[in-house]
């Protein structure tokens, strides 16, 4: 392999966080060797699976005095030149554009004395970020000797990130309804910030900015909280025998496949008169029976929407917020923004589906 005496990354990186040099095995490189760093640009030396010395932007001369990490690894030729074998990772030091983040997994926020109990919540927004520390994002996530990082390697776990603070929030804050929750953003955005930069400091990142874009209420179900673990199997049971009584107090009989407790966020008002005493305390128990013509009816399929936000869009084409986020942010599906949230219509999406 031949001997290095110049080493640069010449092409653009884009949305690229992490480049190696060379892309493939290990340099050989003699000492007194220009390294060039381009501004918004570091430069780590990684060899047998250690970061090394690293360089800000400028053209840096190779010397014992400036690689005394690598200065050991050093070894002299037969023709009296010294030479060392090592990996250059270039690292983008800037801030990258806005990224868009909604909750793959339902947050659980506490209602007492209403309906289940809780209420299944999503959320969305978008996000600013910037490389922090370059040998920590190297050590985190390059160690493997992949050619380069991308940004949407990362994302996953910088969105993991933004949700569990998310989450962390609202069971510290428990704001106990929706209303109360959505007026609550701009707090919530600024804990969030604060919760979340522990984790993007260890791996190399700083958290910008970040905003929310809206919350949406998810179905909520006896079977959902107990399979996040907020239902005990005797609750279960007990929530599950309350539903067979409000079917049959309906007319709907025992037969067939009951709706989802809670399904929505008013389903069964006199399930939730039942039910009220089960939940912290808070309230005795009431009579079950509602007057004559107000029991509410039982629960169907969710009509579609002709005009949806990106939970109910997500729910309709069965993927993920952020996805739709994404979707929209680029313009490839069909959506009006109206102050820090999308409007998609039906059709919108029918015809993104169709192209």
């Amino acid at each position: 392999m031949a001997v290095s005496e110049m080493i640069e990354l010449t092409r653009e990186m884009r949305d690229r966080i992490v480049q190696r040099w060379p892309e493939n095995g290990e340099g050989r490189i003699k000492m007194g060797a220009a390294l060039i760093v381009h501004q918004g640009q570091n430069a780590v030396f990684y060899r047998d699976g250690k970061s090394l010395d690293t360089f800000g932007p400028g053209r840096h001369i190779l010397t014992t005095a400036n690689i005394p990490l690598l200065t050991n690894l050093v070894s002299k030729t037969i023709w009296g030149e010294n030479i060392f074998s090592a990996v250059v990772y270039y690292v983008a030091m800037r801030e990258f554009p806005q990224e868009g983040w909604g909750t793959r997994q339902p947050i659980a926020m506490q209602t007492p004395g209403q309906g289940l109990g809780w209420l299944l919540i999503g959320a969305h927004g978008t996000f600013g970020f910037e490389v922090k520390d370059a040998k920590r994002v190297v050590d985190t996530f390059v160690g493997g000797g992949q050619a380069a990082l991308d940004l949407r390697d990362v994302k996953t776990r910088l969105v993991n990130a933004i949700t569990q603070a998310a989450t962390d929030w609202f069971a510290e804050v428990n704001p106990g309804n929706l209303m109360k929750a959505q007026g609550m953003l701009d707090e919530m955005a600024t804990a969030i910030k604060i919760k979340a930069q522990d984790q993007f400091d260890a791996m190399g990142m700083l958290l910008k900015s970040i905003t929310i874009g809206g919350l949406s209420p998810l179905e909520t179900s006896a079977e959902k909280l107990k399979d996040m673990g907020l239902l005990d199997a005797n609750m279960y049971m007990q929530l599950k025998a309350l539903e067979t009584i409000e079917r049959s107090s309906q007319g709907g009989g025992g037969a067939g496949t009951g709706v989802g407790l809670g399904a929505g966020m008013g389903a069964g008002m006199g399930l939730g008169n039942m039910m009220a005493g089960m939940f912290g305390g808070m309230q005795q128990q009431q009579q079950a029976a509602q007057p004559a013509g107000s029991a509410p009816a039982a629960a169907g399929p969710a009509a579609v929407p002709d005009i949806m936000g990106v939970t109910e869009a997500a729910a309709y084409l069965g993927v993920a917020v952020e996805d739709v986020v994404e979707l929209c942010n680029s313009g490839q599906l069909k959506a009006k923004k109206i102050g820090s949230q999308y409007r998609i219509s039906k059709a919108a999406i029918d015809e993104f589906m169709n192209s």
